[in-house]
C-alpha cells in the first residue's frame, strides 16, 4: 500500500494545518486539557480519514485478453443495454460503478490496447446516480482499441463531491490491462460500454475491485 501521488501535497500541507493548530490551542489555552485532548483526537480522525481517499493498493494484475477488468473499485449500479453516441454510435452494453468516498479511486484499464479516442468535458457536478450525469457532468471519455480491432470505451464521471477528475492518457498511447490511467478524488462513478456479445459476469449491487474483478468475457 502506498500514498497516491495526487494526495501527498495535500496531506503534506494538511498535516501542517492541523499541527498549527494543535500548537495554537496549546499555546493559548494551556491550562484546557478537555479542549487540547477534543482537538487532537479530531485532528488525528480527520486526517485519517483524507489519508484513506489516497491509498493506492499494490498488487499483480492476471492480464487475460478475453476478460474485461473492473476500471474501479465500488459497487455495480448500472446493467444495461444502450446507445453509446458519443464515439462508438451503436448500441452497447454498458455497466456502471459507483465509487463511494471510501473507495480505493484510483482507476485501471480494463483492457490492454491502444488508446484510438481520448476527450475531455466540463460539466455540472450532479449526483453520479442521476440519470443525466453520464451527459451532463464533468467526465472523461477513452476508449482503448485491443488488437483484435474491438474498441471498449469507459468514462470517469464526476459527482456531486468529486470536483477533479484526473485522466493520464493521450490519444495513440498504449496502455496494459490494469495499468492506472486516472484518479477521481473523492468518489464518483466510472462507466464502461462493451459489445452486445460480451457475456456479464457481474450482478447489480455487486462490489468490486479495480483491476482484479472480471466485468465479463469478450
Amino acid at each position: 500500500m502506498t500514498i497516491h501521488r495526487e494526495g501527498r501535497t495535500l496531506l503534506f500541507v494538511l498535516l501542517l494545518v492541523l499541527l498549527g493548530l494543535n500548537w495554537v490551542i496549546a499555546h493559548f489555552l494551556p491550562h484546557n486539557t478537555l479542549l487540547q485532548n477534543i482537538i487532537i483526537i479530531a485532528s488525528v480522525l480527520f486526517y485519517l480519514v483524507i489519508l484513506q481517499f489516497f491509498r493506492n493498493p499494490i498488487f499483480s494484475i492476471s492480464k487475460n485478453e478475453h476478460h474485461v477488468l473492473a476500471p474501479a473499485d465500488g459497487k455495480i449500479v448500472v446493467i444495461e443495454e444502450t446507445l453509446e453516441t458519443e464515439y462508438l454510435g451503436d448500441r452497447r452494453k454498458q455497466i456502471s460503478i459507483f465509487m463511494s468516498p471510501v473507495n480505493v479511486h484510483v482507476n485501471r484499464s480494463p483492457v490492454s490496447g491502444i488508446v484510438s479516442f481520448f476527450a475531455y468535458h466540463p460539466g455540472k457536478y450532479l449526483v453520479a446516480w442521476h440519470p443525466k450525469s453520464s451527459i451532463e457532468n464533468e467526465r472523461t471519455t477513452v476508449v482503448v482499441r485491443m488488437k483484435d480491432g474491438v474498441e471498449i470505451l469507459f468514462r470517469q464521471i464526476a459527482g456531486a463531491v468529486a470536483r477533479r477528475i484526473k485522466c493520464y492518457v493521450q490519444k495513440n498511447q498504449s496502455l496494459e490491462q490494469g495499468d492506472e490511467f486516472g484518479f477521481i478524488k473523492f468518489g464518483s462513478r466510472v462507466d464502461v460500454f462493451l459489445p452486445l456479445s460480451a457475456k456479464i459476469r457481474v450482478d447489480i449491487g455487486e462490489i468490486t475491485k479495480g483491476g482484479k474483478t472480471i466485468l465479463a468475457d469478450l
